[in-house]
């Protein structure tokens, strides 16, 4: 569902995608539904501060496997500000915390499905 759905959203965001984003999608999704239910009694900012690390942190190991290593050319930020080696950069990184927001609805939501 994470990956599917993240690739969407780039889809929309940028017109195209790449399978590896489907991938990364959905480990970072996994990620958060379980370090969301460790953080249940943690605040909405403080989840969304945590999984803006988490998210920007699998992006950069993802991006420079397939980025540097690959060469695959899948993304490049090293024309934003503030970017670490073109894969990582601050401005992605704050909309991946405002992105935990409905993430932390849908975790809470599939929680109760599941239970």
């Amino acid at each position: 569902m994470g990956g599917v759905t993240y690739a969407l959203i780039e889809i929309l965001w940028r017109s195209h995608t790449h399978w590896s984003m489907v991938i990364l999608g959905g480990m970072c999704f996994l990620a958060l539904y379980k370090l969301f239910d460790k953080m249940d009694n943690y605040s909405l900012l403080e989840k969304c501060v945590t999984g803006a690390i988490l998210i920007t942190t699998l992006e950069f190991f993802t991006g420079c496997l397939v980025n540097l290593y690959f060469d695959l050319s899948v993304w490049n930020y090293s024309r934003m500000p503030f970017n670490l080696l073109g894969q990582v950069c601050v401005l992605y990184s704050t909309m991946w915390g405002f992105l935990c927001i409905p993430i932390n609805y849908l975790s809470k939501q599939i929680k109760k499905i599941a239970v």
